[in-house]
């Protein structure tokens, strides 16, 4: 349920009528627009009667919402929420590019390839430490070791790191990730995703290989129930019957999600199609579709990479890419940072 408040109405019976609400075992989120002042109920609202609401002096209108996803329901929240990282902010007109190798090789690599996205423009590292691999003999990534050397290369470059956690048990190895990625796989594992929500760290959620937007919002409501509203949603490509690319990029997720929701959406077209040379067209097509940012696999020697070579950009392919998209985000409005 939504309470639409009169303009200008007293504070005092506001918090009034919102104790009585929480009283009722209601959760209450406030949200303030450039036109509206909204109360989004968040429990079992079908005891509330919307005469009863309307009756109180302070209230413009009611309304059901049906969509089982509340906190991030773009009506309880009609404003877009802006996510900061470090010194970057994502969504609400903020536009950031994620950008680094697939997994953190060594420290010559990971800081080579840091410098180099820097110089072009990217906002954030992003870095494999523990890798889910479909194969178990494939690499698993160098696990604590590579966490380590993503907070050398952000202590060297003043970069936020983002990196992927895997499990509960990682949890306090991700105590000072500045970005916290739940990965495709994950999206649905429930218990991670209510842990990484108490952690209250910035949380990028990637929509899982068959998922719906329906049940990509619901992880993310997961974690919002846990009181972090800091979470970016990436898409990364669907599993349908294409087997041209590894996999379908639903460049619609980017409109729907933002009429769906108020959270910052981001595109990561490496992992959508598997190929290096597509990544240009679909990174163009994500900005032109309204997405907040980009995640783009960029490796110093992607010929030799021990993981995902085949989609990676050379940090020269990178720099070139950002001369491109850096232009067009800003024509169409969004603030590159």
């Amino acid at each position: 349920m939504i309470i639409i408040l009169k303009q200008n109405a007293p504070e005092q019976q506001v918090q009034a009528l919102c104790d009585e609400l929480k009283a009722r075992g209601l959760q209450i989120h406030a949200s303030t627009g450039s036109e509206a002042r909204i109360l989004g109920l968040v429990g079992d609202t079908k005891a509330i009667a919307e005469s009863w609401v309307r009756a109180n002096p302070v209230v413009e209108d009611v309304r059901r919402v049906t969509e089982p996803y509340k906190k991030a329901n773009r009506k309880f929240h009609p404003a877009d929420t802006v996510v900061q990282v470090g010194n970057t902010k994502i969504g609400g007109g903020n536009f950031a590019v994620i950008a680094g190798p697939c997994s953190v090789e060594s420290e010559e690599q990971v800081l080579t390839v840091a410098r180099a996205v820097q110089t072009a423009g990217a906002s954030l590292l992003r870095g494999g430490a523990f890798k889910p691999r479909t194969s178990p003999y494939s690499f698993q990534g160098m696990r604590a070791e590579g966490l380590e050397l993503l907070r050398a290369a952000r202590e060297k470059t003043g970069m936020p790191i983002v990196t992927e956690i895997m499990n509960t048990e990682h949890l306090p190895l991700f105590e000072d990730v500045d970005l916290i990625q739940v990965g495709a796989r994950n999206m649905q594992n429930f218990e991670l995703l209510r842990a990484v929500g108490r952690m209250k760290r910035p949380v990028l959620l990637k929509r899982g290989l068959s998922a719906t937007l329906e049940e990509l919002v619901m992880s993310a409501e997961y974690i919002m129930a846990e009181g972090n509203d800091q979470v970016i949603l990436c898409e990364r490509g669907i599993r349908t019957f294409e087997t041209s690319m590894r996999n379908t990029l639903d460049i619609s997720a980017v409109p729907m999600l933002k009429k769906m929701t108020h959270l910052p959406v981001v595109i990561d077209p490496s992992h959508a199609a598997g190929i290096a040379w597509m990544v240009e067209p679909l990174a163009k097509a994500a900005v032109a579709a309204g997405a907040d940012g980009l995640m783009i696999e960029v490796h110093n020697d992607p010929a030799r990479a021990l993981c995902d070579g085949a989609q990676s950009l050379t940090p020269d392919q990178f720099a070139a890419l950002m001369g491109q998209i850096a232009p067009l985000a800003g024509y169409l409005g969004k603030r590159v940072n």
